[in-house]
């Protein structure tokens, strides 16, 4: 995300805003811009004087206002953090709205308003836009999702091979803050100069080798039956580790790749995923017509809903899972 580096750039420079409406469904983007701003606004020395951390739950507009028309006492700014906004009362917005029309000079506001975009018709939206800086943030997209595990593997100056980035973005998907926090412990674990593998990754963040997402995937993209019916198998043995919305949404975005490949070619930067396994999807869309990748993900659209109670009759993860994968090899 352009706009998320850009602003980076711009707090590691000094060049602050006096107020920032930080929202969106990602939330590791958020937390990066919050931690970057504190770590250059407030120290040890200055923390009890000119910083002051508000949660929305438990805060009112008018306690924000009052706080950010103070001056600063030992630092050059008065810095307020305002975490979980998203359960403010929508009515406190109009007067933080007042306020960030003409905000204080010597203040820093940050309004952290994390699961979903901030409505860009209110007017704290408006006025925010004009006097401070707004950040909407977006879920990384499938093909995202692994050129991102690698740039941070690269900035954490860790070598991964290829099947090892791939693992993580099936078994993790696209949950940033915990893929980040893998990435750290793998930095710890390894030798320097050593290339985390799958081996590492089996090891330290707790894949089994043979019974995980991945491995699903392509055994039901290569027509193993039954090879994919005991990996079920152990994934319903093993729900907390392995939960079905996890598992339906690998498979969903599989099929979008397969489908994206049969329409496109096979570009690795569009598909989203390493050149190392291109042949392997290439081979598992050759066994499927479009007509079938497009129903196999209605299937998977489908088990989804069972799985959230949508007509489901006495089913769990396991049956639904298994009618599924019949499903899939029926096609």
């Amino acid at each position: 995300m352009q706009a998320f580096f850009t602003l980076l750039s711009k707090i590691q420079k000094e060049e602050f805003s006096p107020f920032y409406l930080l929202s969106g469904n990602e939330s590791f983007y958020i937390d990066a811009i919050l931690k970057a701003l504190t770590n250059k606004l407030v120290n040890e020395a200055s923390s009890d004087f000119d910083y002051t951390l508000f949660y929305g739950k438990e805060t009112q507009a008018f306690e924000i206002v009052e706080t950010a028309k103070r001056y600063p006492m030992l630092s050059n700014y008065n810095v307020l953090v305002v975490k979980e906004a998203q359960f403010m009362h929508v009515s406190q917005f109009d007067l933080l709205a007042a306020y960030a029309e003409n905000p204080m000079p010597q203040s820093v506001v940050v309004l952290c308003y994390k699961n979903k975009a901030f409505d860009k018709r209110k007017k704290l939206y408006k006025a925010v836009e004009k006097s401070g800086t707004v950040l909407t943030v977006k879920p990384l997209y499938d093909n995202q999702l692994v050129p991102w595990i690698s740039e941070q593997a690269r900035n954490l100056k860790l070598q991964m091979d290829p099947v090892a980035v791939e693992l993580l973005a099936v078994y993790i998907g696209a949950n940033l803050s915990r893929l980040e926090s893998e990435l750290k412990k793998l930095k710890l674990v390894v030798s320097q100069g050593e290339t985390v593998g799958r081996e590492h990754i089996e090891k330290h963040i707790g894949i089994s080798r043979e019974f995980n997402s991945f491995e699903l995937q392509k055994a039901i993209g290569l027509g193993q039956f039954s090879k994919a019916f005991q990996i079920i198998q152990y994934l319903n043995r093993n729900p907390k580790e392995h939960p079905l919305v996890l598992t339906l949404a690998t498979l969903h975005s599989y099929f979008q790749k397969l489908l994206v490949l049969k329409g496109v070619g096979s570009d690795p930067k569009k598909l989203g995923i390493s050149p190392y396994f291109i042949k392997e999807y290439e081979a598992a869309a050759r066994r499927f017509s479009m007509r079938q990748l497009t129903q196999a993900m209605e299937c998977i659209t489908q088990a989804d809903l069972k799985s959230k109670g949508v007509d489901a009759v006495n089913q769990g993860s396991k049956e639904i899972l298994e009618e599924l994968l019949l499903k899939l090899f029926s096609l």
